[in-house]
């Protein structure tokens, strides 16, 4: 018999694990070591800067998890046409999951024409290799209303995810705004919380209230305590 936690297998769990790597410090060493964890438990995606989308592609070949890469990481201020040249690079090098910051600055200033033309502008570029988009919203920046209409925007450009943080603003991911962002998208688009993800109950709350990934870097603690707790 599959042993369960709270209802979910080791399987549905770490397939909803986009294993991070992205602080700046980190060396090649590192990104190999991620790479290892990654298919050591079969997580749904690595999650690596930019510069490490070809080392990653290379080290996962063969398996069934995504190379996913950042794109105007973190603060989404690079013009829509830089998004769009590391959109095109990424996938070049080996991506097939892109996780976009969106304009916060644009959003804050009621600019939703052009926040919603820079993410189609990464959308389109994506879709046409068979990329994926998650669109970030960097929530801690944002009211409700704020991250409704940011919902609202990524799926009028076409995205395939929305998703709270980067990581690296003053908070992550919160029960409250990833329900307010299930809520809003319903199922037409796939929700991902990230940033602050650390702890096995606090990523199975967030797959309780709907989110189908998780960006955690706290991967093996997260996964070796479901190893522990599963009956």
């Amino acid at each position: 018999m599959t042993k369960t936690y709270r209802g979910y297998t080791l399987e549905q769990v770490a397939k909803t694990i986009d294993h991070s790597i992205l602080k700046p410090d980190f060396s090649y060493a590192d990104v190999q070591a991620g790479a290892e964890l990654a298919l050591k438990f079969n997580t749904a995606s690595y999650c690596i800067r930019p510069m490490d989308v070809a080392m990653a592609a290379k080290l996962l070949s063969g398996s069934t998890v995504n190379v996913c890469t950042v794109i105007g990481f973190p603060h989404g201020s690079t013009t829509t046409a830089t998004k769009a040249f590391e959109t095109q690079d990424a996938i070049a090098n080996g991506a097939n999951e892109i996780d976009m910051v969106l304009n916060v600055s644009a959003l804050l200033s009621g600019d939703y024409d052009y926040v919603e033309k820079d993410i189609k502008a990464v959308v389109q570029v994506a879709h046409e290799k068979g990329a994926s988009v998650k669109v970030i919203f960097e929530t801690c920046y944002l009211n409700d209303e704020q991250i409704i209409k940011a919902c609202q925007l990524s799926e009028n450009a076409g995205a395939d995810y929305v998703k709270t943080s980067t990581g690296f603003g003053s908070e992550g991911a919160t029960s409250h705004n990833v329900a307010l962002m299930k809520k809003t998208v319903g199922d037409r688009l796939k929700v991902k919380s990230s940033g602050g993800v650390r702890t096995l109950d606090q990523l199975l709350d967030y797959m309780d209230l709907g989110v189908t990934r998780s960006g955690c870097s706290a991967t093996a603690q997260v996964l070796e305590e479901f190893i522990a707790k599963a009956q």
